[in-house]
């Protein structure tokens, strides 16, 4: 695990950016075509910025799959991942291969379930962009997380923590507005990943980033399961950093920049 420390939000998702588009690009080069999954939320503003203005990468070679969504949730209303990286994402790259959104609002939720469980089974992960929540969840994984399912997506319920930060950075009007369910690619197929790329602004995560990265692997802190993955990269801030131990920033090698 590859810990980068910076001072400023705009710089660490700039830093994330490049390392997530040399993972793509090394992708593109060993096989033809790279696979991604693209997450959403106040973190990875700055992040997919910075892909979108990335000439380099040849995205008509590149897959998308999205992270997660609310159940019933419609792709007009303000807090709809699907609008999210529609409007940040998807709709500024025009040479994009193709892009797999999760349909929060079908019909038949079991059947959307088989239908992106069974895109994502045809198309190994290379690179998957991520944060860490302020419960610790990864996706909507919140604790405690099933590290069993070997299913690629699944339904789960929102604890209240989660679904306070997500009333906090304003997606909501209400707290009683934030969906108390949602559909989430599942803890092993986040780690079936070849690259994970995780950004972790902001203050509030401290204690989430230190149980996460320096606490056991647990189910009561989801993220802390990336102790294991052998390609993680975690970008912080200063605030984000700010509760880990000098003794962790020393074993873990932290590059401050």
């Amino acid at each position: 695990m590859d810990i980068h420390l910076f001072h400023t939000k705009a710089d660490l998702g700039r830093a994330a950016a490049a390392c997530g588009a040399n993972a793509i690009r090394s992708a593109i080069e060993a096989n033809g075509r790279a696979n991604i999954v693209v997450a959403t939320g106040a973190s990875q503003f700055e992040i997919l910025d910075a892909l979108v203005g990335d000439a380099t990468i040849d995205w008509s070679r590149v897959t998308g799959f999205h992270l997660d969504e609310y159940i019933g949730m419609p792709e007009t209303h303000p807090a709809s991942f699907r609008r999210y990286l529609q409007e940040r994402f998807t709709s500024k790259i025009r040479a994009l291969g193709a892009f797999h959104f999760i349909e929060g609002d079908a019909a038949d939720l079991d059947a959307e379930l088989e239908r992106v469980s069974r895109a994502i089974e045809a198309h190994p992960i290379d690179v998957t962009f991520a944060g860490i929540g302020e419960n610790g969840h990864l996706a909507f994984n919140d604790p405690p997380a099933d590290f069993d399912t070997e299913k690629p997506y699944i339904v789960v319920s929102l604890d209240d923590r989660c679904r306070r930060q997500q009333f906090g950075e304003g997606w909501f009007p209400t707290f009683e507005d934030v969906p108390a369910t949602a559909i989430s690619m599942s803890i092993r197929q986040i780690m079936k990943s070849k690259v994970l790329v995780l950004s972790v602004p902001d203050a509030r995560k401290a204690d989430a980033v230190r149980e996460a990265l320096e606490g056991p692997v647990t189910g009561a802190c989801p993220a802390s399961i990336v102790q294991r993955h052998p390609a993680c990269h975690v970008f912080l801030d200063t605030q984000s950093a700010g509760r880990l131990s000098p003794a962790f920033r020393t074993r873990a090698a932290t590059t401050v920049e």
